[in-house]
């Protein structure tokens, strides 16, 4: 037990709001290995893909906006573009929405996230991930370690499930942790900017 608290606490963990789709399997589909998709468009659609990378831009385009705000006016003329490109391409539904967006508690080992509905300890998930920073989804299975009431503080979800990875390859937990360090140097680039 205590080793596995170390190996819990062996990675960094960040805050971050992504797109999260979860379902919960059977121990049956758990055996298999967790698997990610470096092209987000075969698990997301074009639009969803957009709207992360316009959430990326936003946090940069206030510094871009003090320093040059020319620029920043030709990138959103480019923005307006690619929009208009991508809505005439008519791209099939969407799998991630904005409903999607949780805000999680995010390392290699596991996540915990915020949840409309309670689930029991035990619980075998099927996460799908949108990290931003790579435009990757990773697929995952988890089990879910804890569920906390926070109705108090937050209605619309009021529950904190915390979920541990299982059977996660080793190319998949790579990639959550270069997304977590990713977003820690600019969570810190951010903080230091203001």
């Amino acid at each position: 037990m205590a080793e596995d608290f170390e190996e819990k606490r062996r990675y960094f963990r960040v805050n971050d709001k992504i797109n999260l789709l979860l379902r919960v399997v059977d121990e049956s589909k758990v055996s298999q290995r967790s698997h990610v998709s470096m092209d987000v468009l075969s698990s997301c659609s074009l639009s969803a893909a957009l709207e992360v990378l316009n959430q990326e831009a936003a946090a940069v385009s206030s510094r871009l906006e003090r320093r040059d705000p020319e620029v920043l006016e030709y990138l959103k003329i480019i923005d307006n573009k690619i929009n208009l490109i991508a809505s005439a391409l008519n791209p099939r539904e969407e799998a991630f929405s904005e409903h999607d967006m949780h805000e999680v508690s995010l390392s290699a080992a596991g996540v915990a996230f915020t949840n409309e509905i309670a689930l029991p300890v035990g619980t075998l998930l099927e996460l799908r991930m949108l990290l931003t920073s790579c435009l990757a989804v990773i697929v995952a299975f988890a089990r879910v370690m804890q569920c906390k009431d926070i109705s108090q503080d937050n209605a619309a979800f009021p529950f904190v499930i915390s979920a541990e990875y299982i059977n996660m390859n080793e190319e998949d937990r790579e990639l959550l942790i270069k997304h977590v360090i990713k977003k820690q140097m600019q969570q810190l680039r951010d903080k230091n900017a203001n």
